[in-house]
């Protein structure tokens, strides 16, 4: 699912929570279980309807032989879980409204549970009773089966959590906002699941909330292993206190086809799974700044006491005891450093861990300064990762990526900073692009020697660069010839800026003629990957391609300005002319559409040239595709530079700053500036004339009354 597609997604649960908070007589709490629970029943029948015809299949295979198999049983070996005709998602979408829908997506979830025993008691059922108490509900669950029936058949990963976040983002649910939690965004899990690389094994989150992180260590099993059709080799253990967020989780295993099981459960207080020594990987996003955990409860568990426990330096508090009496209770200050016990416990030799903490943490003094140098000097972790703000859409309070290794062979930490990596999707939130979390998970690979992953993302961009440009190419001789056609008519009317749009045209067209030798050179480049050649080979390969692109795309950034520059001076003389006349100037429908396909054909060429971006960014920080400290961006630091710090693990202390500028030359900011003013004095006379007709209209308004 695509962020449009996700963000359709959110608008229609806004839309629905309106529709069930204006029509109908439940209160927030009731409706927020039965609208998750038709999402589920939405994405598992997307999830079946992706291996239907393979059960179709070997039903009728099998059928009348000795092996035959009921399509139950099929299903439940190929899909997880089996939907019964009348469990399917169409069937109640196109059900008469004269039925007792409410009765029939009951009756769905309970044979649904009856084939998964994992989500026994898990799906909403009576909830969807609240929808026949009164009149004006009945007519909701046909409404929200047509609101999510246009979800994507082919919508992965974790749209789940997506949704959790959306609740907890608009509607304040208390078990969510509480104690500093907030849902992981997909981008963050992911990054953390390319840098610890689970490869099978079990997987643990102490405070899974809907699941996110075993979805994504799947999907990174998935992704990297070699036979596709193999069974995901992972087994999830996951524990979280609130029951509802919990019955959450286990949807999302359920859909995802995951094997694993959620326990209700308080990490502080509870080891459901006996946690210590028992995971191949952790992976959580904890609730940051716990107050009042009570010291007595854990300063005796080995998950919590093993590398020390914090303790506050002031008094203890007052808490009314059993007998109604005050009495003094000691917490643990603020519960960061129990979670960050609780990784380093939770691990088997060999084991690897990620963990998203507040800023402060790094730097925390007093007791968790001790524990933090304690795990320096048991050699415990291997890297810390300072994020971009505004990841999070629940709350904008920085945060750091804490990795564990018990596998280390050396005794440094990998600090990398990359507040600065992020794509602004709008004023107030930003995310990570897939490309931008491989880049920066290439810096421990590299750092563990794994120069080929390097040089091998390389050539990925640059074939997913050269692709994107030759689909742009394609779009290039319909456009000239529409841009042609309209200079054709308006000859007459100004010679001077259309002989100047149509040069643009020629050198737009003769720049693009430059992507056949590009094209050749990139061919030639990809045939002989398959030959032996070291990585420093490859490499040098790689520099020297990628630099024949950059006079190209600076002639079409040339060109496309021009013509765009040209069109732009045809309509200010167009209203000019019109204005001298005594009419209004308008643009013909030809002309828009001439207007939209530069800029449709500019923005294929920014996507194309993204992909060279990232080659660029790769190539001028680790140029001899080998690690090495970059300023501004990551350090490995020794045991005694950490020492020096007070044993600080906060990036910005050891990666240092770097200023760097836009990467224009005087005189393309010169041109960039008159641009930008052309368009502002359009813009102004715009203005100007419709305050003239605004004057005018009111005056006449006034006179006639």
């Amino acid at each position: 699912m695509n962020r449009d597609q996700l963000k359709k997604l959110e608008n229609d649960l806004w839309t629905a929570a309106d529709k069930l908070r204006a029509n109908s007589d439940l209160k927030a709490s009731e409706y927020s279980t039965p609208v998750l629970g038709l999402i589920f029943l939405k994405f598992a029948d997307n999830k079946y309807r992706q291996h239907e015809a393979a059960i179709q299949q070997e039903f009728k295979k099998l059928q009348g032989t000795r092996r035959e198999r009921s399509e139950e049983d099929i299903a439940i070996e190929k899909c997880g879980f089996y939907l019964k005709p009348k469990a399917r998602y169409d069937y109640l979408l196109n059900l008469p409204e004269k039925e007792d829908i409410a009765k029939a997506i009951r009756a769905a979830m309970a044979s649904i549970e009856k084939t998964k025993p994992e989500l026994r008691g898990v799906l909403p059922q009576e909830e969807y009773d609240r929808f026949t108490r009164s009149d004006k509900n009945k007519g909701i669950p046909k409404d929200l089966l047509k609101l999510f029936s246009d979800i994507p058949v082919d919508a992965s990963g974790d749209v789940f959590g997506q949704i959790y976040e959306y609740f907890l983002a608009n509607f304040a649910l208390s078990e969510g906002q509480g104690g500093g939690e907030f849902f992981t965004p997909r981008s963050v899990v992911k990054l953390m699941t390319e840098i610890i690389e689970p490869h099978g094994g079990t997987v643990f989150d102490p405070a899974c909330g809907s699941g996110g992180m075993f979805v994504q260590s799947a999907d990174f099993i998935l992704q990297h292993q070699t036979d596709k059709a193999a069974d995901l080799d992972v087994f999830v253990c996951g524990t979280e206190k609130t029951l509802e967020t919990v019955k959450l989780a286990k949807m999302n295993l359920a859909v995802n086809n995951l094997r694993g099981d959620i326990k209700q459960a308080n990490s502080y207080y509870e080891d459901p799974f006996n946690a210590f020594g028992a995971f191949d990987y952790v992976m959580a996003n904890p609730p940051f700044n716990v107050d009042d955990v009570t010291l007595d409860a854990v300063e005796k568990d080995r998950r919590f006491n093993t590398y020390g426990v914090p303790r506050n330096k002031t008094k203890a508090k007052k808490s009314e005891g059993k007998d109604g009496k005050q009495k003094a209770v000691e917490t643990v200050p603020n519960a960061n450093y129990l979670w960050i016990n609780l990784f380093a416990t939770s691990l088997k030799p060999g084991g690897r861990a990620a963990l998203v903490m507040a800023n402060s943490a790094s730097d925390a003094r007093h007791s968790e300064a001790d524990i933090r140098r304690t795990l320096i000097e048991q050699n415990l972790i291997y890297g810390m990762l300072t994020l971009p703000s505004n990841l999070f859409y629940t709350v904008t309070l920085p945060a750091t990526l804490w990795f564990f290794d018990k596998g280390k062979t050396d005794d440094k930490v990998l600090f990398i900073d990359a507040r600065n990596i992020f794509t602004q999707i709008d004023r107030a939130h930003r995310e990570l692009s897939d490309e931008q979390i491989q880049n920066i998970a290439l810096i421990p690979r590299l750092h563990k020697g794994r120069r080929q992953d390097f040089v091998d993302q390389v050539d990925r961009y640059l074939h997913q660069g050269m692709a994107q440009l030759k689909e742009a190419a394609e779009h290039l001789p319909g456009l000239s010839e529409r841009l042609l056609a309209v200079l054709a008519e308006e000859a007459a009317e100004d010679a001077q800026t259309n002989q100047a749009a149509r040069d643009a045209i020629a050198a737009l067209q003769a720049q693009w003629g430059q992507l056949a030798a590009l094209e050749q050179a990139q061919a030639k480049h990809e045939r002989s990957r398959g030959q032996k050649h070291s990585v420093d080979g490859r490499n040098t390969a790689q520099h020297a391609l990628r630099a024949q692109f950059t006079p190209f795309f600076s002639g079409l950034h040339a060109a496309v300005k021009a013509l765009d520059k040209a069109i732009r001076e045809m309509d200010k003389r167009k209203a000019e002319a019109a204005k001298a006349d005594g009419k209004r100037a308008t643009t013909n429908r030809q002309t828009k559409g001439v207007k939209a396909a530069v800029q449709a054909l500019h923005d294929e060429l920014k996507a194309a040239e993204l992909y060279y971006q990232h080659v660029s960014w790769l190539q001028e920080r680790f140029p001899k595709a080998a690690y090495e400290d970059v300023t501004g961006l990551c350090k490995l630091a020794s045991r005694e530079e950490i020492a020096e710090q007070d044993w600080s693990l906060n990036p910005g202390r050891y990666v240092g700053v770097v200023i760097e500028d836009d990467g224009k030359t005087e005189e393309e900011f010169i041109a960039d500036l008159q641009s930008s003013m052309d368009e502002l004095d359009e813009l102004d006379g715009a203005a100007l004339r419709l305050k003239a007709v605004i004057d005018s209209n009111l005056k006449a308004i006034c006179e006639a009354s």
